[in-house]
């Protein structure tokens, strides 16, 4: 099982992404929001949190740019008639906070806006995942006040840094869940190092 590749991008389009690793190349299936965080990252030293789908005709890799967007991904696999493909295009239409929210909250029409998905598959989603996701998401609801100076100082900082807000405001999500004493310049330290 592979949990991650880490090298650098030799080719990126909104679909998938070419990541090099020790000299062999490995196509990776990316969802937009991925893609978008990849197009930031110039370091060359890129990381991809991996799914594997083994069939009998072929493997194939799902690449996410955190391990947020995979843990949904690998819930929305799990409700049935939704397929990697369908489940790729829920996160390329609907960033994987939004889509946490809409599950835990049931918004049946946040879903069915994404080509493809109808009223029924909207709501097997909702009715599959929501006690899956609700804990999660209360969670960093009410975490979130408690810490709103320091995540809003850090997320300025951020953002004059050059980091896209977007992206800023998910690793400080991530880092007030599992620390909510944290201080604005550990913050910021731990956010730099994540993205």
């Amino acid at each position: 099982m592979i949990e991650y590749i880490k090298g650098s991008i030799t080719e990126l389009t909104p679909a998938y992404a070419v990541i090099d690793n020790n000299g062999i190349g490995y196509m990776v299936n990316i969802s937009l929001h991925s893609y978008e965080s990849l197009q930031k990252q110039k370091d060359g030293n890129s990381i991809l949190y991996i799914h594997e789908a083994i069939r009998e005709d072929a493997h194939i890799l799902y690449g996410f740019a955190n391990k947020l967007e995979r843990e949904l991904f690998l819930l929305l696999i799990s409700v049935s008639g939704v397929g990697p493909n369908t489940a790729r295009m829920i996160l390329s239409a609907i960033a994987p906070d939004d889509l946490s929210a809409a599950i835990a909250s049931g918004n049946v029409n946040m879903l069915k806006a994404v080509k493809g998905i109808g009223a029924k598959t909207a709501q097997r989603i909702i009715v599959d995942l929501k006690d899956k996701i609700k804990t999660d998401a209360s969670t960093l609801l009410s975490m979130m006040p408690a810490n709103n100076e320091v995540y809003e100082e850090a997320l300025a900082a951020l953002v004059m840094l050059g980091f896209s807000q977007a992206m800023s405001q998910k690793v400080l999500t991530k880092l007030l869940a599992t620390d909510s004493h944290i201080t604005v310049e550990d913050a910021i330290k731990q956010a730099l190092k994540m993205m």
